[in-house]
């Protein structure tokens, strides 16, 4: 099942209320909750929405990172060192407003994708412990490149529908003068292409 955007969860959310003594509050249920409530609301596909008792500002973001941090210093780590690294380098790059489309769209397909996922590791678990490993690296290397031929599609698509009459002529037969706008897609495309050089040198190679 694909993920929800921002938006369309947010509008069907419950609501948790934090206060300034970082309690928070389950207004659906009426009862107080910890962070272990919200990932267990989150594993069981029920949407919150975090605010700010006071203020009702939005703090959904930052709660839902504290519950990625509470689980990672836990010992179950699905961030490996090397993506966060490259997580952090984004957030100063040019591409930073390129990054959070793509993560989603990966993890959408990645979502649609996990049965096969999990017949591939049920199959390789059968083999030899290189044999596993090599068959795991393989299936999640093609994953990562279908999402980005996925993605770059994707892209490619909402960019033409900014200029839906590329290659049209004016009325003395010339094709219109290169604006702005054209600048700006050639810089998105440049940008993507370092994306993807960018993801390929932190995935490991086969062999």
């Amino acid at each position: 099942m694909a993920l929800q955007s921002d938006t369309d969860a947010t509008a069907s959310a419950t609501v948790i209320k934090k206060y300034a003594n970082r309690r928070l509050y389950n207004t659906g249920t009426s009862t107080y909750v910890t962070l272990d409530d919200l990932a267990d609301m989150v594993k069981a596909g029920e949407d919150f929405a975090v605010q700010d008792a006071k203020s009702g500002e939005d703090l959904t973001r930052s709660v839902l990172t504290q519950i990625i941090f509470e689980q990672e210093s836990r010992g179950t780590n699905l961030l490996p060192i090397t993506v966060l690294r490259q997580l952090i380098r984004f957030y100063d790059d040019s591409m930073h407003a390129v990054v959070p489309s793509y993560l989603e769209h990966s993890i959408n397909q990645f979502v649609a994708e996990q049965e096969k996922i999990r017949e591939t590791m049920t199959q390789s678990l059968g083999g030899t412990p290189l044999g596993a490993a090599a068959a795991m690296g393989d299936a999640m290397q093609e994953q990562t490149r279908r999402n980005m031929e996925m993605f770059q599609k994707a892209m490619s698509n909402a960019m033409t529908m900014f200029v839906p009459f590329t290659g049209a002529t004016d009325e003395g037969g010339q094709a219109p003068t290169r604006g702005a706008k054209d600048a700006s897609i050639d810089e998105l495309r440049e940008q993507l292409a370092a994306m993807q050089s960018k993801l390929d040198s932190i995935t490991p190679d086969k062999g």
